[in-house]
């Protein structure tokens, strides 16, 4: 009854419906490239064998936790650029700009050091398996250079979609992934005359096409002159007021990231001591699960955008309905997205070279997965988008954090190293986090403590 009455509020708000639309589809479709990106890199990677999969899918994990903490920046940040944008304040958003570039470069630093002076040693957190260290060191002490131009897209990236400029950074991607693709295919298998190069190859097109997408937006961002071009001068005319204001909402952001990815970072130390075929299991499991997810990701940064232009204009009775209508939207997709992902899982999972007994780990994970979808996309919409888009971070932070930490890692080594349970079943274990999460997110939720204007 709620939902039928919530559905039909939202065919009449033709408004709402154009500006959801508008920012969901771009930056769902950015999200569908990148991650078909990512299935085709694993494919290519898979005719290598599993190690080759175990060890890319290892050596991602510091990227992982590095894009992480980048994303802990950019979704802070753009609490701060949604309503600053909903104020018309084009000064401070370029001053937001400026304290994000430099917060995510001097991160980015901090992984690029151990990854190319000792990326061995990296690899040997996540394996004790030589062969995989080794093939997964040579990946990373590569791809790791690419870590500061990845932080400089997605800062821009971030600020284009607060001001609900989402069309450009698609076609970047566009022209990124085209390039990326046949750079694998020349580089990993040797075509066009080049040498066969392996996982190295990978890291190499890896390299080259986020360098390329960096100059691209930057290109677009000063040549549309819009509220992103801003002049050095701009970046970085800070006063005490705002540097208050920007770390009172962001670093418990920059925190929830870190310490979430760094927690998720931990399942992985037990997934790599389970094996290789553990490893190739939820490797391709989070690929696939990606491209189901892509909707949502959408979603929860229309969430954010809207919510935070209308916080910022103190339209408060706008952004409570608005937050309702993304609730009910995203449980409808989930429930849709789930029967999509259990008919086309067991098709899915015969592009990877993998053998009977991973391919079958890889289809309970994914029935995992379906049955904790709902839980896991309201977290994902009510967390970054509605709880952050109103500045109430610490709670957030509090959610992610004990839901990882207090949750998902004790299971994690119950179910994998203590059990010895098959890696769907610890699977299964980690995201019961989800259920603890939306317990507690639906009743901060409805407190309504985040629908308040921060600036």
């Amino acid at each position: 009854m709620i939902i039928t009455r919530t559905l039909k509020d939202i065919s009449e708000d033709k408004k709402f419906i154009r500006k959801a639309v508008a920012i969901t589809i771009p930056i769902a479709l950015q999200a569908l490239l990148n991650t078909s990106l990512n299935l085709v890199d694993t494919v290519m990677i898979g005719s290598l064998g599993q190690s080759s999969i175990a060890a890319v899918g290892l050596a991602n994990k510091v990227f992982f936790v590095f894009t992480l903490l980048l994303f802990g920046v950019v979704s802070g940040s753009s609490i701060l650029t949604a309503q600053y944008f909903g104020k018309k304040d084009i000064q401070n958003i370029r001053r937001v700009l400026g304290m994000s570039l430099t917060i995510a470069l001097l991160g980015s630093i901090l992984f690029v050091i151990p990854s190319l002076m000792c990326p061995e040693l990296v690899m040997g957190i996540f394996t004790p398996n030589e062969n995989t260290i080794k093939i997964g060191a040579g990946y990373l002490a590569i791809s790791a250079i690419s870590y500061p131009l990845t932080a400089i897209t997605n800062v821009y990236v971030a600020l284009l979609r607060g001001v609900n400029q989402v069309k450009a950074p698609v076609f970047i991607t566009l022209i990124s992934i085209f390039i990326k693709v046949i750079l694998n295919y020349t580089l990993i298998f040797g075509h066009f005359g080049a040498p066969a190069l392996g996982v190295q190859g990978e890291a190499i097109a890896t390299l080259i096409a986020r360098t390329i997408e960096c100059l691209c937006i930057l290109s677009i961002v000063y040549y549309e002159k819009g509220p992103a071009a801003a002049k050095i001068k701009e970046l970085v005319s800070f006063n005490k007021n705002f540097v208050n204001l920007y770390f009172k909402t962001v670093s418990p952001v920059i925190l929830n990231e870190f310490m979430w990815g760094l927690g998720v970072t931990m399942y992985s130390l037990v997934y790599g001591r389970m094996g290789d075929g553990a490893v190739a299991s939820i490797t391709i499991t989070q690929t696939v699960e990606q491209i189901i997810t892509v909707i949502f990701q959408g979603i929860s940064a229309a969430t954010a955008v809207i919510l935070g232009n209308e916080l910022g204009a103190n339209k408060l009775d706008e952004a409570r309905a608005h937050a309702k209508y993304f609730i009910v939207l995203q449980f409808i997709c989930a429930l849709i997205m789930g029967v999509i992902c259990f008919i086309i899982r067991n098709p899915l999972i015969t592009l990877f070279s993998v053998s009977d007994a991973v391919g079958g780990d890889i289809s309970k994970c994914l029935i995992v997965f379906i049955i904790y979808l709902p839980f896991k996309i309201f977290n994902w919409v009510n967390i970054v988008g509605i709880l952050r888009s109103g500045g109430d971070t610490k709670v957030a932070l509090m959610l992610d954090i004990s839901g990882v930490w207090l949750v998902g890692i004790p299971f994690a080594f119950l179910g994998g190293m203590v059990l010895k349970l098959p890696i769907y079943s610890v699977y299964a274990m980690v995201a019961f986090e989800e259920v603890y999460k939306f317990i507690l997110g639906f009743k901060r939720y409805k407190q309504k403590v985040w629908l308040r204007n921060l600036v």
